[in-house]
């Protein structure tokens, strides 16, 4: 499997941000290339192509060539990706980037080795033995930060034994609820910062508001990672809920949704279950609030419609369990995998 390690980088920051200009330079080159072939009913050119055309300009630029080539192979690349003729051209207001070839970064001790220069980094963490490949980059965020991310190919790890499973209901109130009954509260991490993140955009402090959205995105990032890390430790089998977080992202709801980031946590789920030998699935979520995770049924008693959606517990007029809706959700969705196992299998409650 290949894993990306991120590392914040200490020195050569001017340089990179010269050399990021010039990546947008080969980028928008690429871009008014392919509207040239639109233009005249060519054939879209392809990666070897564009390669082709640049040859000999990285001197020019002040580029390594193999960047050179990794633009115009990702440019191609993000061409197939968004289903578009053409893309967006790259200017000031873009995340500044610098691609490379994993082949042209070498290890030195601490640091890193690139075009002729010794880029030292905040060692976060060890980086593991293993083979460096093509998609390493250096990247910028929005405070003027630089980033080495680090793509490695490490060994496939062996798929452990299905001894616990859990499955996943994501909510808005509490951010999850486990089968096992657990919830795991929703921090809310941009709603505590939202009323002084409106200030300083309001007052136009752009790096103010840089800061707050770093601080905002920096600690739903951790949250997001430490619970991820800790449910593929304790469980083999993890099922999720596909809940259409794009669609859901359109409606009233969009700054609540947006701000639990539940395709970024089912994300993590799925790389860090292939890295610790677990398993990980998408299950489909119909009506798993409604139905009985005790007996299966629809019953008439059942929470439905919008005008249910305060309804939180209620009674199965078949078998009488008490159900909370978010843990009766998870139990649904974790039988649907097929995966129930006797200590996840909790019955409801019989009402008095």
């Amino acid at each position: 499997m290949i894993l990306v390690y991120r590392y914040r980088v200490k020195s050569f920051s001017g340089l990179l941000n010269q050399q990021s200009c010039a990546v947008n330079y080969v980028w928008n080159y690429c871009n008014e290339t392919q509207k040239h072939a639109l233009k005249w009913n060519k054939r879209w050119p392809s990666g070897f192509d564009l390669n082709v055309l640049t040859t000999g300009c990285a001197k020019e630029l002040g580029l390594h060539s193999g960047t050179v080539n990794a633009v115009c192979e990702q440019y191609v690349k993000s061409r197939g990706q968004h289903r578009r003729p053409y893309l967006r051209y790259r200017g000031k207001k873009s995340l500044a980037w610098v691609p490379l070839k994993g082949r042209d970064l070498k290890r030195d001790g601490k640091a890193f080795r690139y075009g002729g220069n010794t880029f030292r980094v905040f060692h976060s963490r060890a980086l593991p033995e293993g083979k460096i490949r093509d998609g390493t980059n250096f990247s910028r965020d929005r405070r003027g930060h630089w980033f080495l991310n680090i793509a490695v190919k490490l060994p496939d790890t062996p798929t452990r034994a299905l001894q616990r499973s859990v499955g996943i209901d994501l909510g808005l109130e509490e951010f999850a609820a486990l089968s096992t009954g657990e919830k795991i509260e929703n921090p809310h991490n941009y709603r505590s910062l939202e009323k002084r993140l409106g200030q300083a955009q309001r007052a136009c402090k752009k790096r103010l508001a840089a800061g707050i959205y770093a601080n905002i995105t920096n600690s739903r990032r951790d949250f997001l990672h430490k619970l991820s890390h800790r449910i593929v430790r304790e469980f083999d089998y993890i099922a999720v809920g596909n809940v259409n977080a794009a669609g859901l992202a359109r409606t009233k709801m969009a700054k609540s949704v947006l701000d639990a980031s539940w395709s970024s946590f089912r994300s993590m789920l799925a790389y860090k279950a292939v890295k610790h030998g677990a398993q990980y699935e998408e299950v489909d979520e119909r009506f798993s609030s409604q139905v009985c995770s005790s007996c299966g049924s629809l019953p008439d008693s059942r929470p439905s419609g919008k005008t249910d959606l305060g309804i939180r517990q209620w009674i199965c007029s078949d078998c009488g369990c008490v159900h909370d809706r978010d843990v009766n959700s998870a139990r649904n969705i974790l039988a649907r995998s097929g995966h129930r196992t006797p200590v996840e299998g909790i019955t409801g409650l019989r009402a008095a």
